[in-house]
């Protein structure tokens, strides 16, 4: 640190410790002083914890002398936002301070700076002077820095160490944690670059915020689990038994979810009715699991607490999800606010083997409607699948059909090679009801062997939907819509989710039922191939003290199928399909594409980039 910034740090712990402590607590002040907007709020207007009394105590928790870090894991739905914008207010009027906000990327900073915060200091008055307008003349702040008397609020993306890098700070809040990159740059964990920030405070606050992801990976669970892991308990109005509700005490008939589900008391078995909820959560109260942890206050809230959700909601999401555990996955994480535990880190080639069916590629089932393809490319050779597709909802993932699997020998280096992969691409498949289909979108791996032959083959077909991928670790999506731009070889690249992409397929392969999300694969695929599709396996590493799920392949086995699916899948996602439309196209047969030109020079390519190394 610097000693400007130390005297700066010095300087604002003096004044801190001369200042009247505030009138109000957090809570306090957020009935008394804050406003939700229209834009911001279904219900607009001042605002209250009387409409969910939960919050009230995450709130004060900031207030108590003796605690330094708030953590709430939680669902979505119970409010999470606007605590985060009630603390920020509280601290511009009453305890001014500098305030460090992180968000899992700038762009979503940037949203938050312009949809959540900016109505609000519009629409509170005590905000209203304290807070230029960015846009004003000389107003000394921009949508990711605003000055206030006493204090600054600063709004940074997770995922910039520039950000984490300078200023010390004394209320660090950081938004959906487990959303944040592993790594801010090269300089390290995120949470851990911001808190540092605030290290020379006495009178620090730290608030983590996130619903959870995957047990044993998830920062938020491993922050909560540090806490004293409070949990809000309501007393039956039967008993007057104190108890948290939990989704196992909740009972609906599964035929007429709607009607009338109720709680059951766990130390009585009194029915609590929906209809009791505002009364009984008004009389609740935090409770810690784990008393003996001081200075962390831990908070974790499921959806049958939020006044905005119905439990017949909240059911009937269950009950699309249930069976599908990409679907439940989401809704144990958003839902019920806890990290998901995998059933199991691996697949078991031989199950998938014995349920493979009777169909092959030239009779393909008529179920399919849309084909993609993934090529992973070696040094000696390409491999190829095409794979069909159907999807009968906007919201469950797509039933997918091994088509058809095919290994072109040779060097990629040559030309011949490609030549082959354009006649397995350019190929039309009939169904059984007579309807033809063609591979739509097509996803090559440029991120190992003949990165230079894979740009060439994809650049000179550009606007036919093939594309140059590479995987990327970590949680991000299969399908960003992210690309860059090779210079040297005028080429698109486009960087693809491959972890994402190997959870999506090692979920589907669970599905035990044909639907939404099943896996059907013909008599011709063998064991060579399953056990491919099945080689790798998930584990979880610590690295610097930080746990990472991670994907390996074990020695001496082989990936490419599951690489391959993987391009297929993002391939599938990198355009709209309108499924309504192909559903109901007539089964007549496509027209037979023309034959291409006859290649230049010995070369099956369009507009080949001169200067690559092709040889025949």
């Amino acid at each position: 640190m610097s000693w400007q910034a130390a005297l700066q740090a010095s300087l604002a712990q003096a004044t801190a410790a001369v200042r009247p402590p505030p009138a109000l607590t957090v809570s306090q002040w957020a009935d008394e002083c804050l406003y939700l907007s229209a834009e911001d709020s279904a219900e607009p207007g001042r605002f209250s914890t009387d409409r969910a009394p939960y919050q009230r105590g995450i709130l004060d928790a900031l207030s108590e002398p003796d605690i330094h870090t708030v953590v709430v894991m939680s669902s979505a739905q119970i409010g999470k936002t606007v605590l985060l914008k009630a603390i920020i207010g509280y601290h511009v009027d009453q305890d001014p301070a500098p305030i460090l906000m992180l968000q899992p990327t700038e762009a979503m900073a940037e949203a938050f700076s312009k949809d959540r915060l900016a109505p609000m200091i519009r629409d509170t008055p005590v905000l209203r002077d304290k807070i230029a307008d960015p846009r004003a003349r000389d107003s000394g702040n921009t949508i990711l820095h605003k000055r206030f008397t006493g204090g600054h609020l600063t709004l940074v993306g997770a995922n910039s160490a520039a950000g984490l890098a300078s200023r010390p700070i004394r209320v660090v809040l950081c938004d959906e944690v487990d959303r944040y990159p592993a790594s801010a740059g090269a300089e390290g964990d995120p949470v851990n670059l911001a808190i540092k920030r605030a290290a020379t405070f006495w009178n620090r606050r730290i608030v983590l915020t996130s619903t959870p992801s995957i047990k044993g990976v998830s920062r938020i669970e491993r922050a909560f689990n540090l806490s004293d892991q409070r949990r809000y308990h309501v007393p039956c109005p039967h008993c007057q038994a104190s108890n948290p509700w939990r989704w196992s005490d909740l009972h609906f008939d599964p035929v007429n979810p709607a009607v009338n589900p109720v709680l059951a008391c766990p130390d009585c078995g009194g029915v609590i009715e929906e209809r009791h909820k505002p009364r009984l959560l008004a009389l609740g109260k935090w409770l810690p699991d784990n008393p003996t942890v001081h200075g962390v206050a831990g908070f974790h809230l499921n959806e049958l607490y939020s006044p905005w959700r119905r439990w017949a909601e909240v059911i009937a999401d269950f009950l699309a999800a249930k069976g599908n555990p990409e679907t439940l996955k989401v809704w144990v994480n958003t839902s019920l606010g806890e990290p998901w535990e995998e059933e199991t880190e691996k697949q078991d080639a031989d199950s998938l083997l014995s349920r493979r069916e009777n169909y092959d590629a030239t009779a393909l089932p008529d179920g399919i409607l849309y084909l993609t393809a993934g090529v992973d490319v070696q040094s000696d050779r390409l491999e190829v699948e095409v794979v069909g597709w159907r999807q009968d909802g906007q919201d469950v993932p797509a039933e997918s059909w091994g088509v058809e699997y095919r290994i072109i020998p040779g060097d990629p280096a040559k030309v011949e090679v490609w030549d082959s992969l354009d006649a397995v691409l350019q190929s039309t498949w009939t169904t059984q009801a007579g309807r033809r289909l063609r591979v739509m979108a097509t996803g090559v791996d440029s991120g190992g062997h003949h990165t230079a032959q894979v740009y060439a083959y994809c650049a000179a077909r550009k606007g036919q939907h093939f594309y140059a991928c590479k995987g990327v670790d970590g949680p991000r999506p299969v399908w960003s819509g992210k690309k860059s731009r090779s210079p040297k070889y005028k080429a698109e690249l486009w960087l693809i989710g491959s972890d994402t992409g190997k959870d999506a397929w090692y979920s589907r392969l669970k599905i035990a039922e044909p639907g939404p999300g099943y896996c059907h694969f013909p008599l011709s695929y063998d064991r060579h191939y399953f056990a491919m599709l099945t080689a790798e396996q998930v584990r979880t590493k610590y690295r610097k003290g930080r746990a990472l799920r991670e994907w390996f392949l074990p020695s001496g086995r082989r990936n490419e199928a599951l690489d391959i699916r993987v391009l297929a899948l993002a391939a599938l996602l990198a355009r709209p399909v309108d499924w309504r439309a192909l559903g109901n196209t007539p089964l007549r047969p496509v027209a037979t594409p023309a034959p291409r030109a006859a290649p230049r020079s010995g070369s099956s390519f369009i507009n080949r980039p001169s200067g690559l190394p092709w040889t025949r």
